[in-house]
């Protein structure tokens, strides 16, 4: 395996943290207390830890930042198969979960009654870490879809309410074109491409309860088929800007300025754009995502991560004590949220502070009403009512995503068609999964 420098890095920080805080050197630290290593990119939960450590004083939380996301899954997987080093919880993403599941690396939390958290929890989070018959984390925040929109831009090209339809947004394109702007911007991204199969009702993955087989069928699946249409329709007409990569600077400048006028994007999203895109503090709105039909409500997630603990670990125990604090206690999940993240819990989303709130503070400690005065949250809990349950990824998702630009993302600059890269895809992770073991079949 070749390690990226940012990687190689982390495994070295890592590497000496190991001799105290690794889950494979005894249950207590010098101090006598049960020490529990967590690897997370989400610095909010060190001020739980403090608080969780008052109240659990034999046990002691150490933090390591593994990098985000793709970074921490490179270490992961390198501890994992060196057989030392890796923590005791790990934050996960959920499109990851199976990965790790499938290999027998993270604990089913059912022996420690988890499955009594599901009705604690928004449909789609829960939906998302239950895998072949077990439970491989708990949700730790969430990412339900939504269509963030410049009113402004929509106002000047003559268009007075946001699009409840796919079919609306195509004609809602073609009019935000003729003043100058893009109704979105989509260079290419493997999670967005999931998460709009995903809203359109399709299963283009799935795994058998034995871990064994994996089907592939992204060619002959109706909801892929149903958004590669409208993509490349939209693409054909140059109604989507797909030179700019998502979050670049020049594409918070894009989104400040009314050139994209429109982004699809998740409930985690409103304080990238308040830091990142101030120039649209005002401007903006956020409405449900279009639907596929008249009078529908379908959702997806995007993003979103669990806690999990590492079926080598050998304080379980204490390490599901610390999850249970951090996820369940009311003001721990509040002081993540506060700090930008969006909860999983269905509790939190009834929040009146939390539903009401039309204001966010932004990095210089300004109070902003980015939205205009809308009341945010409370469209994305709406939307977290409505996320599509039952939606598969890869046991090799991480994988998939790495190879999406060199196939389907040929087709956002104009190598051949979107479905020509989806073949592409497609024939890449049947091999892929086969090379791993895997029966794999063809819809």
């Amino acid at each position: 395996m070749r390690f990226s420098k940012t990687a190689t890095a982390v495994i070295a920080m890592i590497a000496m943290i190991a001799p105290t805080a690794a889950c494979g050197t005894g249950n207590a630290s010098s101090d006598g207390k049960t020490e529990i290593t967590v690897w997370a990119w989400d610095n909010n939960l060190k001020a739980n830890a403090k608080q969780f450590m008052k109240d659990n004083p034999d046990i002691k939380v150490t933090f390591a930042n593994a990098g985000s996301s793709k970074d921490e899954y490179v270490a992961l997987s390198n501890a994992i198969e060196a057989g030392s080093g890796a923590p005791d919880i790990a934050q996960i993403e959920y499109y990851a979960i199976p990965e790790y599941a499938i290999k027998g690396a993270l604990k089913d939390l059912t022996d420690n009654g988890a499955g009594k958290f599901k009705d604690f929890y928004t449909p789609g989070t829960w939906s998302s870490v239950n895998y072949a018959g077990g439970i491989y984390g708990l949700p730790m925040d969430s990412g339900p879809m939504a269509f963030f929109y410049d009113k402004e831009v929509f106002d000047k090209a003559g268009i007075d309410e946001p699009p409840a339809t796919w079919d609306e947004f195509y004609e809602d394109a073609k009019k935000i074109r003729a003043v100058g702007s893009y109704i979105t911007n989509d260079p290419g991204d493997a999670g967005f491409f999931n998460a709009m199969v995903w809203q359109a009702g399709g299963h283009p993955y799935s795994t058998s309860k034995d871990g064994k087989t994996v089907t592939v069928n992204l060619t002959g699946d109706p909801g892929v088929r149903k958004f590669t249409k409208l993509w490349q329709k939209m693409i054909d007409e140059d109604l989507i800007e797909t030179k700019t990569k998502g979050t670049s600077d020049d594409w918070y400048r894009a989104v400040g300025s009314g050139e994209f006028a429109g982004v699809i994007t998740a409930a985690w999203a409103p304080g990238m754009f308040l830091n990142q895109a101030s120039e649209g503090a005002g401007k903006w709105r956020i409405a449900q995502m279009p639907a596929w039909s008249a009078g529908g409500h379908e959702v997806s997630e995007s993003g979103g991560s669990s806690l999990a603990i590492l079926s080598s670990s050998k304080k379980a125990d204490a390490a599901y004590k610390f999850m249970a604090y951090a996820l369940h206690n009311k003001d721990a999940v509040m002081s993540r949220v506060d700090q930008g993240g969006f909860p999983a819990d269905l509790e939190s989303m009834k929040n009146d502070k939390f539903l009401n709130q039309t204001t966010m503070v932004n990095t210089k400690g300004e109070t902003v009403e980015y939205f205009g005065g809308q009341k945010f949250n409370a469209v994305f809990a709406e939307a977290a009512k409505n996320v599509v349950t039952g939606f598969e990824f890869l046991p090799y998702d991480v994988y998939a995503r790495s190879i999406f630009t060199d196939t389907v993302g040929a087709a956002y600059m104009g190598q051949g068609t979107l479905m020509d890269g989806v073949k592409a895809w497609q024939a890449k992770l049947v091999e892929q999964g086969r090379s791993q073991g895997f029966t794999v079949k063809e819809g």
